[in-house]
């Protein structure tokens, strides 16, 4: 079990976000490669297997990765991503770029998600939530399986990611306030972690590591840069599917 490491703990909250601002994550230096682990076998990755593997453990395990550094003194927020399976020939992950207006991790990938309202439901409620009103995902599209532990992210949110099938055909319509982009990447890219890479930048101010999976879109014809929060969502699925929780 280990943290993602943000700025150092005698970095104040502003050095932190001036970091963060700063920081252009492709070009820091890849100190490891997890290729030595074993990729997620295939048959973990279709539609029944991951639904009984959510049925036995529906918190989806321990976390390899649970929390960031915080650069914020603001209390904590609740929030829930979708963490969306596509059923197709092969299984994708429904990602966005977001807006890179948006005061909060502007411009990365992401999973479609937000804050929790007092109006939602239940954490469940929320994901669907943010998903129909980030990407126009309609929420009787989502059959859902399970969630992921809970994440803290440096922004001061603690984020439940909620597992859900999603079965085509659907349509989908981009917020232009939140999101630029929407998109897919295959799971089987993603559970491989020849793919995932831990990049790590120290200077005499700060020191920070994080993970990152490098995905070349054949479909747009550049790398989708997935890091940080989002990588480390996908990295504890990984965890879960390639080493299940005993009963």
């Amino acid at each position: 079990m280990s943290h993602l490491s943000s700025p150092s703990p005698s970095s104040s909250p502003a050095a932190a976000t001036r970091v963060s601002s700063v920081l252009d994550p492709r070009r820091a230096p890849v100190v490891q490669i997890d290729s030595a682990l074993p990729a997620v076998a295939p048959r973990m990755l279709l539609a029944d297997s991951l639904r009984q593997a959510f049925a036995a453990h529906p918190h989806g395990g321990e976390p390899e990765i649970f929390r960031e550094r915080s650069w914020t003194d603001r209390p904590p927020a609740k929030a829930a991503v979708l963490v969306a399976l596509v059923q197709r020939q092969e299984m994708h992950v429904l990602l966005t770029q977001r807006s890179a207006s948006l005061s909060n991790h502007s411009g990365q990938i992401a999973f479609p998600g937000g804050r929790q309202d007092p109006e939602d439901r239940d954490i469940n409620d929320t994901a669907l939530r943010e998903a129909w009103e980030e990407v126009g995902l309609a929420r009787e599209r989502v059959e859902i399986i399970g969630r992921l532990p809970e994440y803290a992210t440096g922004s001061g949110f603690e984020v439940t990611p909620i597992v859900g099938l999603v079965q085509p055909p659907f349509h989908l319509q981009a917020n232009p306030g939140e999101v630029d982009e929407v998109f897919e990447v295959p799971l089987s890219f993603l559970m491989n972690p020849a793919h995932h890479r831990w990049q790590q930048l120290d200077t005499p101010e700060f020191s920070r590591r994080w993970l990152s999976m490098p995905y070349d879109d054949p479909a747009s014809g550049h790398q989708r840069f997935i890091w940080g929060a989002t990588a480390s969502m996908l990295r504890n699925l990984y965890r879960f599917l390639a080493f299940p929780p005993a009963l």
